[in-house]
């Protein structure tokens, strides 16, 4: 900071191992007006951020320093401003949608319910289960069959409808809501193709669910079972899918672009695939769970479905459904107590989490290898859908990291091409 002592360089925040200036203190420094400072942001050439306890943006030393001194004042690659959310709170080992512990919701609310919470909107999810059969037919026949997973129907659904709606660009808060529970609905619908499973076609969408995923009768325990999971992962704040469909909004993409934005980041081993890795142990384990816990421990391989980069102690959303299965009748006995030996014989300090509550559900009741996937990918749907309520309220196009450019220089010599 010695090259900057002619300028009268404030005293900065320190904070995270870094130093920050206030919006107040750039302006002074610069010599400019504070919208001046927000300007050179909304342009990329500064990145705000945010400190608590701190009123205002802040901004990195290092960046005004770049700025100052003619380099280009772009933050980091991957650096980007904090969201601010009125969703999701994790604090501690709970879970809160605005403010609402998930618990209590589960005890006392239907998944509509809690998406009209999210969204801030009063849905009339009855008309929900209306859809076009006939780009329902399209879906099926560009997924290859019967046979294809839940998540490709899912995501292929979501492009069908988009493609056929004139009004997909529509942002206004009721009208996205609304959209967003005919997709759901659709979704549920497309499981279904034929209409030869659906037991209550203008139930709720666990009731209309239950059927698509298992041949198991229903029960009011077992549907309340599958309400609960919905519930429960309906929304994680700011999880990968979340971002995605974040960064589509913040582009103004319609809600069909947001969802299929959140869909392709969810398909993937490491974020909506780990509910089947989960499911796969599980499924190993039922007849020894020791030996199956025991050769991964041996082998040094993470026990699929266990531990968080959140939560330190306990994964609340694993806690309820466990419970809930427990009551919620039939199935396949072996998935309870196998359940109980793997959490009893967890090395010190490792939990399990909602991928393995949810593989325990399918087992118990006797679903399909991906039902695990499918119950996460529809319910998750919900809190893109709010947050891209937010983030349409946000100035657009605020996620612009910079690349750090490793290539060949212009000008520099061409590497020698490989021999043959």
């Amino acid at each position: 900071m010695n090259r900057m002592h002619t300028r009268r360089f404030p005293t900065p925040i320190h904070h995270d191992g870094r130093d920050y200036l206030t919006t107040g203190q750039v302006a002074r420094l610069l010599g400019v007006k504070v919208p001046t400072v927000y300007a050179y942001v909304s342009r990329g050439r500064l990145t705000s951020a945010r400190i608590d306890g701190v009123d205002g943006s802040v901004f990195a030393v290092e960046e005004i320093e770049n700025l100052v001194s003619g380099r280009r004042g772009r933050a980091p690659a991957g650096v980007v401003e904090r969201i601010q959310t009125r969703l999701t709170l994790l604090n501690g080992d709970q879970l809160f949608y605005r403010g609402r512990d998930v618990a209590e919701l589960v005890a006392t609310e239907r998944f509509e319910d809690v998406a009209n919470l999210l969204w801030d909107n009063d849905v009339d999810w009855k008309s929900s289960h209306a859809v076009d059969r006939g780009g329902l037919r399209s879906v099926i026949r560009a997924a290859g069959g019967p046979n294809a997973r839940g998540l490709d129907l899912i995501r292929l659904t979501v492009d069908v409808l988009g493609a056929r709606d004139p009004g997909r660009h529509r942002r206004e808060s009721s009208a996205v809501a609304d959209t967003a529970a005919r997709i759901i609905g659709a979704c549920v619908d497309v499981l279904d193709p034929d209409g030869t499973c659906a037991t209550e076609p203008a139930g709720t969408i666990a009731a209309r669910l239950w059927p698509c995923l298992t041949d198991e009768r229903p029960t009011r325990r077992k549907i309340d079972a599958l309400d609960a999971a919905l519930i429960l992962l309906a929304d994680h704040d700011l999880a990968a899918g979340t971002i995605a469909a974040r960064v589509a909004a913040s582009a103004r993409g319609s809600i069909y672009a947001v969802l299929g934005a959140g869909l392709g980041a969810f398909d993937g081993p490491v974020h909506g695939g780990a509910t089947t890795l989960a499911h796969r142990f599980l499924a190993d384990a039922l007849d020894d769970p020791a030996a199956a816990l025991s050769e991964q421990l041996y082998l040094g391989r993470p026990v699929p479905g266990t531990g968080h980069v959140v939560y330190r102690h306990r994964d609340p959303r694993a806690e309820i459904l466990i419970e809930l299965l427990r009551t919620s009748g039939g199935g396949d006995r072996r998935v309870m107590p196998a359940v109980d030996d793997i959490r009893r014989q967890l090395p010190d300090g490792t939990f399990v989490n909602s991928d393995f509550a949810l593989a325990a559900l399918a087992l118990r009741h006797r679903m399909t290898p991906d039902a695990a996937e499918t119950i996460f990918g529809l319910a998750r749907m919900v809190g893109w859908t709010a947050h891209a309520l937010e983030e349409y309220g946000e100035r657009r196009l605020r996620f612009r990291p910079e690349g750090v450019y490793t290539g060949v220089r212009p000008g520099a010599s061409p590497p020698f091409p490989p021999q043959t």
